[in-house]
């Protein structure tokens, strides 16, 4: 079993992934843009909405792939939904005693231009432990446990 992260964006997608690879290294395994979609009758996009992320899948480890597509008005008006930036999804990331260095790359990385919610600290648990929002309104937890629990 594989279960994977699925990110939404409002036109932030290609950057937001870009940024994700440069942390994570890896290639895309999938880009494709709304613009190569076959006809759908009733839809119509401008060439701004053609060039918008369908759907990206960026593999972090044989386990894990980050996924994610940019939302469109009228997919969001037919399937009645709102997108709402910054609380729709929290990622985590989980480490061994082994990987500090790793969580603390990660954390710094991937919290750049972001807010820091808590620093990454030794916790009560007996963990390495931060949270955050990065640039791009995602949640992250980066835990990192030292002790057995």
């Amino acid at each position: 079993m594989q279960l994977n992260h699925y990110l939404n964006f409002q036109g932030e997608t290609e950057a937001a992934f870009n940024f994700y690879k440069s942390v994570f290294g890896g290639e895309f395994s999938n880009l494709t843009r709304y613009g190569e979609m076959p006809p759908e009758e009733g839809v119509t996009l401008s060439e701004a909405d053609k060039n918008l992320i369908l759907h990206v899948s960026l593999p972090i480890d044989a386990f894990t792939e980050l996924m994610g597509s940019d939302t469109n008005d009228q997919f969001c008006a037919q399937t009645n939904t709102v997108f709402t930036k910054g609380n729709n999804h929290y990622i985590s990331i989980n480490l061994n005693a082994h990987e500090q260095a790793e969580a603390k790359r990660l954390f710094d990385a991937l919290s750049v231009n972001g807010q820091i919610d808590m620093a990454l600290e030794k916790t009560f648990w007996g963990a390495l432990y931060g949270a955050f929002t990065d640039q791009f309104g995602i949640k992250w937890m980066v835990n990192c446990q030292l002790e057995a629990m």
